[in-house]
This record gives structure tokens, sequence and C-alpha cells, in this order.
């Protein structure tokens, strides 16, 4: 996940050459068949697991037995080969779409993300306290072993309503590192996430707001700020979108009702 470069590091009276660790970054085929499916730019490590969890975020698959089979291609670099059930379609072809930093976007899109999802959120019961969503990002943050070396990568982080660490990945893209908690928690049977709080390192886009919704998630907490999308399709969702957690305070922009304030 990381390698070293030479750097000129210029510091007030002085310079000096050293090497310097940097996250990597690799390209990654996904596969079924000899169809490819899509690829994307991916820090290397627990690709099983993004593969995984893009699955579910497009809708293809929601149980660990849906996916028969996930193999490296040893005479491919970075691929993935997919083998899903019988009876398991795969998601449309995603190659050679151009999008925007985040994914797909446009309002005409949120009725139909939201009437897709197999796990509906709307009467989740799922309560966290506002102390434990103030703790969550020094929390993800202490898992981030390889940020520590680097300073450059995404982290997502999925935690209990009392703030106990599930799973964290971390990633050079923001979608990837929620990808590959998802997938780990599909692999590791534990879908749908009702109960559960996935915290992102960075903004809430209106692809990260799907992609948990579609693991099930009733709370997206996010250290920066959401997209006018990420809210619209949160709310048509039921899930409790929380932006800005940062120095105790926060914004919840959608369903405040699972945010307990305490009086």
């Amino acid at each position: 996940m990381t390698t070293r470069r030479p750097v000129l590091r210029l510091r007030p009276g002085r310079a000096a050459r050293r090497p310097d660790t940097l996250a990597v970054e690799e390209p990654l085929l996904v596969r079924v068949g000899d169809r490819v499916l899509t690829s994307t730019m991916r820090t290397p490590g627990h690709d099983f697991d993004l593969v995984a969890g893009w699955l579910v975020g497009e809708g293809a698959v929601r149980e660990k037995p849906e996916i028969a089979g996930l193999k490296e291609c040893i005479n491919e670099d970075n691929t993935i080969e997919v083998t899903l059930a019988v009876g398991v379609a795969p998601p449309r072809q995603r190659a050679f779409e151009t999008t925007s930093a985040c994914g797909v976007c446009g309002a005409d899109r949120i009725v139909d993300v939201a009437s897709a999802m197999r796990w509906k959120l709307r009467d989740d019961p799922t309560r966290v306290d506002v102390a434990v969503l103030s703790a969550l990002p020094d929390a993800m943050r202490a898992e981030q072993r390889v940020f520590d070396r680097t300073g450059g990568l995404h982290a997502a982080g999925l935690f209990t309503t009392s703030g106990g660490v599930v799973i964290v990945r971390e990633d050079v893209g923001r979608h990837n590192a929620v990808d590959k908690v998802v997938g780990a928690a599909l692999l590791a049977g534990r879908l749908p996430l009702a109960g559960h709080v996935l915290q992102v390192s960075g903004r809430a886009s209106f692809e990260l707001v799907q992609k948990a919704a579609a693991a099930g998630v009733p709370v997206l907490a996010a250290v920066s700020a959401p997209s006018s999308l990420a809210v619209d399709l949160a709310d048509e969702c039921d899930l409790t979108l929380v932006g800005f957690v940062r120095g105790g305070g926060m914004n919840v922009y959608t369903h405040p009702e699972r945010v307990r304030v305490a009086r």
C-alpha cells in the first residue's frame, strides 16, 4: 500500500534530500468472464472487499452467497475476476462512463436509486448519541495506519452505535474506502448494516449516500460537507446524514430523529 520516492525537503533555513513514503495508486479492473465491468484507481489492498462492496453499491448483490468466487487474475496485473451465483445478473458496464469526481449525479436519478434499494431504512430504529458521533473521526483516525506513514489516504469506518470499531479501510478514493468497508461486511455476512454508523473522512457525496443506503446503513457521518444531491438522496432513502463532524459539533441534514441530543 506504500512506496518510497526521493524528495527534496525544504524547511526554513535548510534543505535536504531524503526518501518519502507515498500511498500507492494503481488501476483495478473488475470483470465477469471476458467482460470488463469497471475500472477504478485505488490503493492496493483489500481488493476483494473493494469489489464486493462495489457490487453491493451497484445493486447486483446483497448477500455473500450471491458471489460464487473472487480471484486475482495471475496473468493480468490489477485484475479481479468475479463469478456470480447462478441467477445473479452482473451490473451494467461502467468501464467507459464519464462521471464527475464522485459518481453518478442528476436529480432524475434520486427516485431511481431510492426505489432500487433492497434494504428499506424507514422503520430502522437506530439511535446514536451526539457524543458518540463526535468521537468517531478520532476513533477512525486512530485506525489509519497507512495515513500515519503517508498523509495521503481517505478512510471509511463502520462503527456500532456505542462507538465500537467494526471495520476501517483506507484508500486514495473516498468511494473505494466505503466499498472496502461494505465489501468486508458483506463477505462477513453482516448485511444489512442496521444498527451501525458509517463515518467517512471527507465530504458526503451522492455516491457515498447511495453506497451506504445500498448496504442498509441508517446513519452516514462525514467530517466535511455534503452535496445538495447527497442530502436529497439521503432524505428520499430515509437515511440520517450528518456533516461537519468536528470539534464537538455537527450538522444533521436529514432524519434527525436518530440523533440523541443530551438534555
